[in-house]
């Protein structure tokens, strides 16, 4: 079947918050705000990407982007995450084509770079890695990674939006 990848609308707000919550329900290293983080973003107006993954006019996973802070004064970088797919389309492809989508979306308005916390196993094929000069403290260095569109990867530590602190 085929995917379609889109913009969020407003009516697929609650259904992104179902699918967010199912995605990461047995996550491990999660504290499973997720959902949470991805409201909080939406009402701040922080979301500068957000995409849904549509199969048979079902939404199976959401990606969100939104801007980050980094110490050194560099500008135009962004976080990416959380990114979610329903469990029983996991492993499918799924979340690659939302990554693809959304790093395509980034370069289209400018961004310089991605940031993202999540397994260097898995995000090393969409050209993510660890550098040691960017840094997110609290977390294990390699699973901190970024991805430059310019080649050029400031040095500083990385500030999320204040929506990453969202709980119920």
């Amino acid at each position: 079947m085929s995917i379609l990848i889109r913009k969020e609308l407003p009516k697929d707000i609650e259904i992104i918050e179902t699918l967010t919550e199912e995605a990461f329900l047995k996550a491990p290293h999660t504290d499973h705000t997720e959902q949470y983080i991805v409201n909080a973003l939406r009402k701040a107006d922080a979301l500068s990407v957000s995409l849904v993954a549509e199969d048979a006019e079902m939404l199976i996973g959401h990606v969100a982007v939104s801007s980050v802070i980094l110490s050194d004064g560099s500008e135009d970088w962004y976080g990416l995450g959380p990114i979610s797919v329903i469990p029983d389309r996991q492993c499918h492809g799924v979340g690659s084509q939302l990554m693809e989508k959304a790093l395509k979306t980034l370069k289209s308005i400018g961004a310089k770079g991605c940031v993202l916390l999540g397994d260097p196993n898995y995000y090393c094929r969409f050209g993510f890695k660890p550098y040691p000069k960017l840094v997110f403290p609290g977390v294990p260095a390699e699973y901190f990674q970024a991805i430059s569109f310019t080649g050029e990867v400031p040095a500083g530590t990385v500030s999320y939006h204040e929506a990453f602190n969202a709980q119920a």
